[in-house]
């Protein structure tokens, strides 16, 4: 073998690490994006759970309805559609919320909490 031919097969194995860099690094962007994209969602969604938590408290404490809607709106994701409901000495606080993500990548968040209604003035 000589000198040219070692040149020339440095120089091919130089093209072979272009293009394989050049396939890997999209991959590895996608996957940071699709991990950024589960963190955010997973996050939502956590912030549904706290902000049905937060809903309910108040609402078994007996604030007034808007306050407790205020409360749960303020820990919920934006956008958040917060429902409230009774069922006897239940309460019941239901939070959905869109993930945002691309097409199909969106997500439809729920969470609910239920609380135990505290009566006030009751008997002694």
């Amino acid at each position: 073998m000589g000198r040219s031919e070692s040149v020339r097969g440095r120089r091919r194995d130089r093209g072979m690490v272009t293009a394989e860099a050049a396939v890997v690094l999209p991959v590895l962007v996608m996957f940071t994006m699709a991990l950024v994209w589960a963190l955010l969602a997973a996050a939502a969604q956590i912030r549904c759970v706290d902000a049905a938590r937060t809903g309910a408290r108040a609402v078994a404490r007996q604030e007034a309805r808007d306050a407790a809607i205020s409360a749960a709106r303020q820990a919920a994701p934006s956008g958040a559609r917060i429902e409230v409901s009774r069922e006897g000495d239940l309460v019941r606080v239901t939070v959905r919320a869109r993930a945002a993500g691309p097409g199909l990548l969106a997500l439809d968040l729920s969470a609910q909490a239920v609380a135990a209604a505290e009566e006030t003035g009751g008997a002694p």
